[in-house]
């Protein structure tokens, strides 16, 4: 009997958890499991090619919101190119309305919630050793009528298999790891206010999987465990570890900043740069809003942990909003952004509110008018307090913000302009209204463009000479961009002759093949200590690494 366990991943770099988890939690069993990741970027025609090459008994689909409806419909070619291939399918996404998926979808089986043990159970009833409803967690289908056996109850963590092999090519993956399952806290649009408890892996055991990674040399590990830091000691002897450790490997760790006690934070100071990436739920700076949504904090003190964090200087950021939360109109959310864009974090990430099966947040969507999607991924559409044309200026602004704030690479030329508007919410939103009216979000436009819109924006929309904001792209530009053949918009008018003797003169510091060199007419160093634009020639020479050299006394 052959099992292929698929995962349809958002992105390449991704490696599924879940798949991994069933394959070894069963590697002692009779039959052949293989592992097949593909993505949400993949033909249908492509998947079902790779499927049914492989010559499968059983298709195992990893279900989740961004995928359930390509699987809905690759699972229904498999059955009309081969009808005797059975589908099990598992994950949160066909957990909590496990009876109406498989009566509405081709397909034999779903096990419901954690999956590891029923998926053993479930192998262990194909090889004729236990009956079909002795299988906790399964809902099964004959004769197009579904059955559901008895509900399992959550496993030991000591019970769980390693999920990655030891031949296993991780070097171009985002590797995903947890350390434990639950959440302490019952957020109402979280599907982990519907467990209750959280239990942790054996620390020593953690200990040695981390190693494996970091003989791996894997680029990036993300912690998916939902609030990471709810054990102090738990989490500190695992970051304590971690900063002893001498790699390259960077940490993931999604934390709860405002239960951070002042021994973390010693600890953590003593993080190599780069070590460590914490993610921060904000959602809403609006204490009343974070009430409605179960969440029992005050963004000031939310605010004082993640500066204090800040201000180490050897940790990123990553800040989270979400548009459409009960009780939160238009210019709460506008205050809300603002309030968390002054703390400058190295990300912002402004999400929309998504009804997930299950949370209770769908379940009193009535109780403020919330009307969402009923489709993946069941995002929200409108409520009392926010109409839809609201939401749709905040998808401008988001598009904004993760283009340009996010990429780190116009720092220098966002902040020309977070002087020039009240607000940063009205810099990023007035940005984005200007993107819909040259019909940049409807096609694709090219590297430089991007920087060129800031020339035109300035242009059109504030009236104001690009004068000195033409030096400033151009010096954003250098840093992150190829130096030869720069665009028209882009060049300086330094003579030839004058560059010719500037290159004899440092020939012996700098080989200008691996160095550029530019001239500006403003004193660039001014404006970036303190953003001060004064007309003053200055010279840099850029490297391909993107590193950058202030020559003095040119």
């Amino acid at each position: 009997m052959k099992v292929l366990i698929t995962a349809i991943d958002s992105k390449f770099i991704h490696s599924n958890l879940a798949v991994r988890y069933l394959k070894n939690f069963t590697k002692d069993l009779d039959y052949e499991a293989k592992i097949k990741e593909l993505t949400i970027n993949d033909r249908e025609e492509r998947i079902l090619e790779e499927i049914i090459k492989e010559k499968p008994d059983i298709v195992a689909f990893s279900t989740y919101i961004w995928n359930v409806e390509l699987i809905s419909r690759v699972s229904n070619l498999i059955k009309r190119v081969n009808p005797k291939i059975e589908i099990l399918y598992g994950g949160p996404e066909v957990s909590f309305d496990s009876r109406t998926f498989l009566n509405n979808n081709v397909g034999e089986y779903v096990i419901e919630g954690e999956g590891e043990k029923s998926y053993r159970d479930f192998i262990l009833y194909k090889l004729g050793k236990i009956k079909l409803e002795n299988v906790k967690g399964l809902h099964y289908k004959v004769d197009n009528v579904v059955y559901s056996n008895e509900k399992r109850p959550l496993m030991s963590m000591d019970e769980i298999a390693f999920p990655y092999e030891e031949d296993e090519d991780l070097s171009n993956k985002i590797v995903y790891y947890e350390a434990s399952r639950g959440c302490p806290f019952n957020c109402k649009y979280c599907l982990s206010s519907t467990s209750h408890g959280v239990r942790f892996l054996d620390i020593d055991r953690v200990l040695n999987d981390l190693m494996y990674f970091i003989n791996k040399k894997v680029r990036l590990v993300k912690f998916v465990d939902r609030t990471f830091n709810c054990n102090s000691k738990f989490a500190m002897a695992i970051w304590d570890f971690l900063i002893k450790q001498d790699t390259n490997t960077q940490f993931h760790f999604e934390i709860s900043a405002d239960i951070l006690k002042d021994e973390e934070i010693k600890l953590l100071a003593n993080a190599p740069k780069g070590r460590f990436r914490f993610e921060v739920g904000v959602q809403t700076t609006n204490d009343d809003v974070l009430k409605n949504i179960n969440r029992f904090v005050n963004f000031s003190d939310i605010k004082e942990k993640v500066l204090e964090i800040e201000s180490l200087k050897n940790i990123d950021q990553h800040l989270d909003l979400i548009a459409g939360l009960p009780g939160e109109d238009y210019d709460s959310f506008k205050k809300s952004f603002n309030d968390m864009y002054e703390i400058k974090p190295e990300e912002i990430q402004l999400g929309f509110l998504k009804l997930l099966k299950g949370s209770s947040m769908r379940e009193e969507s009535d109780k403020y008018g919330m009307e969402y999607s009923p489709y993946p991924p069941y995002e929200i559409l409108k409520t009392d307090k926010l109409s839809y044309e609201e939401l749709l200026k905040l998808k401008k602004v988001e598009e904004m913000v993760d283009k340009y704030y996010n990429s780190l690479k116009f720092n220098y030329i966002i902040k020309y302009f977070e002087g020039k508007f009240e607000k940063p919410f009205d810099f990023y939103y007035s940005l984005g209204m200007f993107f819909e009216n040259k019909g940049y979000f409807n096609r694709n436009i090219g590297n430089a463009e991007y920087y060129k819109v800031f020339l035109d924006f300035n242009e059109t929309v504030l009236n104001d000479s690009n004068k000195y904001l033409n030096e400033i792209v151009r010096f954003n530009y250098l840093i992150f961009n190829k130096k030869r053949g720069l665009p028209e918009f882009l060049r300086s008018d330094m003579e030839k002759e004058e560059e010719k003797s500037i290159k004899e003169k440092l020939r012996e510091q700098y080989s200008f093949k691996e160095y550029h060199l530019e001239k500006f007419g403003i004193n660039l160093e001014k404006y970036i200590s303190s953003n001060e634009t004064i007309e003053e020639d200055s010279y840099y020479v850029f490297n391909n690494n993107n590193e950058y050299v202030y020559l003095q006394n040119i």
